[in-house]
């Protein structure tokens, strides 16, 4: 099974969709909270190319995107062998 990660915020409608998405997949998600900023913020901007917005999702540390680009993938069957 791959590694997901997903940098989140509290309250975050997108973060959430893509969370259920990911679980209904039965995936292991390695959640990261970066409500408060700190390092872990900077770690996601370096790692997603300076993108700012919540969710930043990596599979095996490949950056994948957002809610919207996790969804994309899906749709077009090309989700299920990136988590295999």
């Amino acid at each position: 099974m791959a590694k997901v990660e997903v940098y989140t915020k509290f309250m975050c409608p997108f973060c959430s969709r893509a969370m259920k998405l990911l679980k209904s997949k039965g995936v292991a998600v390695d959640e990261i909270d970066i409500t408060m900023g700190g390092p872990k913020r900077t770690e996601m901007l370096a790692r997603s190319e300076g993108r700012t917005t919540v969710p930043q999702i990596f599979i095996d540390g490949k950056a994948i995107g957002g809610s919207d680009d996790l969804a994309a993938l899906d749709s077009r069957g090309q989700l299920d062998p990136l988590l295999a």
